[in-house]
């Protein structure tokens, strides 16, 4: 991202899970603040000309609400095993801090200042409250390690905890991403991760190439250019060389038949648009 500006991209994915509650039924993640955060202008502009009809829109907004939506649901069988902190990596405008359903666990939402700042200025224009469960971590992944920004803000690494990492590691260095999960790996037993991530182009067929590269020049005229590309299964053995001890990998397949089977509307994760993938301790 640009220097001393907010992710440009990470308002097109609050955009995108708001428009989910706006013109999707059944919704897959039911958030009531995905309106209200993106600001009343945004909001209004979405109400009276959605412009979401396009075939890769819906399939983004489908990828959207499922990569949330799965996090949930396995932040929540986590808290179920007795984890009680949770840290939202790139936390851009996600709401679930704001309307937490889990009594006793601990939220720290870890950002770009920039856009953490950018955050909170929403937050306070939408009159929505920060609870106390809630802390916030400015980090800038390029130049600061996870675990020093966590160290200053009360967590306690000799606790288990679940992570979410969303919309971030395609624009990552390879080093900061590898960093930052052989952080997660050493945690103790019991913790786990959710993040999503970018397929090398190599293993793309030519429709999900060109759907590709269209929204990698998209990303770098917000400054926020791709850089970082994996091979499903060579990240899963890298992972587990890392110590974690599970994983499980989820594109539109197994979205679709998790979150999306039986729709009337026609809502699905298509192509090349998301790949998904959990790892536990």
């Amino acid at each position: 991202m640009q220097e001393g500006t907010f992710s440009r991209t990470a308002e097109r994915v609050a955009i995108r899970r708001a428009a989910h509650q706006l013109l999707d039924q059944p919704r897959v993640l039911d958030d009531p603040l995905a309106l209200r955060i993106i600001g009343s202008e945004a909001e209004e502009a979405l109400r009276s000309n959605p412009k979401e009809d396009h075939s890769f829109s819906r399939a983004f907004r489908a990828f959207m609400a499922a990569r949330s939506r799965y996090t949930e649901d396995e932040l929540a069988g986590a808290f179920a095993q007795g984890v009680r902190q949770y840290v939202a990596l790139g936390a851009g405008l996600d709401t679930f801090a704001y309307r937490n359903p889990h009594s006793g666990l601990r939220v720290f939402e870890v950002d770009h200042p920039a856009t953490q700042a950018w955050k909170r200025n929403q937050l306070q224009a939408a009159d929505i409250a920060i609870p106390a469960s809630l802390t916030f971590v400015p980090v800038d992944f390029e130049r600061q390690t996870l675990e020093g920004g966590l160290a200053q803000c009360g967590f306690n690494p000799s606790g288990a905890a679940f992570f979410s990492w969303l919309g971030v590691t395609p624009y990552l260095t390879r080093e900061a991403c590898t960093s930052t999960l052989a952080f997660i790996a050493k945690m103790p037993a019991g913790s786990g991760v959710v993040f999503d991530f970018a397929v090398d182009r190599g293993l793309l067929n030519p429709g999900q190439r060109i759907a590709r590269d269209a929204l990698s020049k998209r990303v770098a005229r917000y400054g926020e250019p791709f850089q970082l590309f994996f091979d499903p299964g060579k990240l899963q053995d890298e992972l587990k060389s890392l110590g974690f001890q599970r994983t499980e990998f989820l594109q539109g397949k197994e979205l679709n038949a998790r979150y999306f089977k039986d729709r009337k509307d026609g809502l699905l994760v298509r192509g090349s648009v998301g790949h998904l993938m959990g790892a536990w301790v």
